[in-house]
């Protein structure tokens, strides 16, 4: 039985991670929709989608896949023209919710595909909503001419928060619990800071290095 499911896909920052596996043999493949299909003019025309197909050809490929063997995939909107392609092809095919074994292995690809982007570890492994769309705007604005090449830049929520005016002031810090999200490193104690300030649906300060 083969499992499909995607994890990313809510993330403002990186592609989307598409994965299959065959429970019976704990065989895994994966790839990622590069950021460009998440361009203005890619993503209005829903590029990701058509891109979801490339993919699953290509991991059914290695994992020999016939249309005789039963195929799980996830009931979200990732896979809509997957399942019109499934129906052209006459696959066995049923949309589910996934859980485990896939579920654990493409939440932890994703992650670890997203820290290779330079998102510090413990910046997303301790945040309730490591992925949430305004934690990860943090991370952007903290050098948000390098980063905002890894944004989904067709979404309607980066025209509204993707080019806001920021200021910058500097401060000590006595207690530090921080790390600076330009550099991934601690801010120790009594430290000179940056602190960099902008609004989006909230007031937002920034704490970095002040050389950073």
């Amino acid at each position: 039985m083969i499992q499909i499911d995607d994890a990313g896909s809510g993330s403002l920052v990186g592609g989307t991670c598409i994965g299959a596996t065959r429970i019976e043999t704990n065989e895994y493949y994966y790839e990622i929709i590069p950021i460009k299909f998440y361009n203005k003019e890619y993503f209005k025309e829903k590029k990701y989608l058509e891109y979801v197909i490339t993919i699953v050809k290509r991991l059914f490929a290695t994992l020999n896949v016939d249309k005789n063997e039963s195929i799980l995939v996830c009931r979200g909107y990732m896979f809509d023209l997957l399942r019109k392609w499934f129906k052209d092809k006459e696959y066995n095919f049923k949309s589910v919710k996934i859980v485990d074994p896939l579920q654990t292995k493409i939440e932890n690809t994703f992650e670890e595909y997203i820290i290779s982007l330079g998102l510090p570890k413990n910046y997303i492994r301790y945040t309730k909503y490591p992925f949430h769309f305004h934690t990860l705007l943090k991370w952007v604005y903290s050098d948000y001419e390098n980063r905002t090449k890894l944004c989904k830049k067709g979404w309607k929520s980066w025209s509204k928060y993707g080019y806001l005016e920021t200021s910058i002031s500097y401060d000590y810090i006595k207690k530090s619990n921080y790390i600076c999200l330009k550099c991934g490193k601690s801010i120790k104690d009594n430290s000179k800071i940056k602190i960099l300030k902008y609004t989006s649906n909230r007031p937002t300060k920034i704490y970095l290095h002040h050389y950073c």
